[in-house]
């Protein structure tokens, strides 16, 4: 997991400024606007650091993990005097974040408490692992890669939203982007809704000690839209991003610039994040080897 950590902690050091390097450079305007927002990340990411140091819940940037880029988004808007391309934009990234919000908060992840709330079972997963002894090394990764590399990816994720400031006018691929990220946010809350309904049905089963049938005691959801790929939220997820890039080059004309970063950047976390997640499904659930050979990752293909 270290060398994982390692590898994207690089890329967010090295894509960035090879981006800023190359490519075209920020206006006066945009380096302002950045600024703001590049505070803000600092005060979020520094808040969630010492939230889930005092309470151990280290779920804590994934409350904001839907919440940030709506503000950022926001921000970047009323700071155009709300362009209508950025208007568009920010108000799918709210639909995108109040649909995310839901499915965390019904899985226990908010509470009253706001530092409270359920732990993604992964953070207990990865904290007992060798690696991360003794406990100062944790502490470091909290810092580094939970808090600082994550949140620091949320902030890159809604650039383009930045870049596409004083664009072009709206025209027909704006709303050709439009339908495609509603698209992939409606496969994303159709794929966390089956596999809520699984997980739910599996728990109620096994606490009333019913005999449950073949698809739950295998312990792992292989129908719906996990038939054709065994992470179609994860993959639908990476699609709103890169969707939401393509904004940045209708405003600017240009097929690559500086915000592609955050989508990149993106795609290399939910490799690493599913290549763990697979690693315990493995260990847990006999039938998930035979799942993993004949299903593929993100995108459906015969294998």
């Amino acid at each position: 997991m270290w060398k994982t950590a390692l590898l994207l902690i690089l890329g967010i050091i090295v894509i960035p400024f090879l981006a800023f390097k190359f490519n075209e450079p920020l206006t006066d305007h945009q380096k302002v606007v950045l600024t703001r927002l590049f505070i803000l990340y600092i005060a979020a990411a520094l808040l969630c650091f010492t939230v889930s140091t005092i309470t151990g819940n280290f779920s804590q940037v994934d409350k904001l993990w839907s919440i940030m880029p709506v503000v950022y988004a926001w921000i970047i808007s009323f700071s155009s005097g709300f362009e209508a391309r950025l208007v568009l934009m920010a108000v799918l990234v709210t639909i995108w974040g109040i649909r995310l919000t839901y499915n965390f908060n019904r899985r226990g992840g908010y509470s009253i408490r706001i530092w409270d709330g359920v732990e993604d079972y992964r953070w207990a997963v990865l904290r007992s692992k060798r690696e991360f002894r003794p406990g100062w090394k944790w502490v470091l990764f909290n810092l580094v890669f939970v808090s600082l590399y994550q949140m620091g990816l949320i902030l890159l994720m809604t650039l383009p939203a930045l870049k596409s400031m004083n664009g072009k006018p709206l025209f027909w691929a704006d709303f050709l982007l439009a339908a495609l990220f509603l698209l992939f946010v409606v496969l994303e809350t159709i794929a966390d809704q089956q596999q809520w309904e699984y997980q739910k049905k599996k728990k109620t089963m096994t606490g009333k000690g019913e005999e449950a049938p073949p698809v739950y005691r295998k312990g792992f959801l292989d129908t719906g839209l996990w038939k054709y790929a065994r992470h179609p939220n994860y993959a639908a997820e990476q699609a709103v991003w890169i969707v939401f890039y393509f904004f940045s080059v209708a405003a600017t004309g240009r097929w690559f610039n500086w915000s592609v970063m955050g989508a990149i950047l993106l795609v290399l976390l939910f490799w690493g994040s599913s290549n763990f997640s697979e690693s315990i499904s493995s260990r847990k659930y006999p039938e998930y080897a035979e799942y993993k050979k004949r299903v593929s990752r993100f995108i459906p293909a015969p294998k």
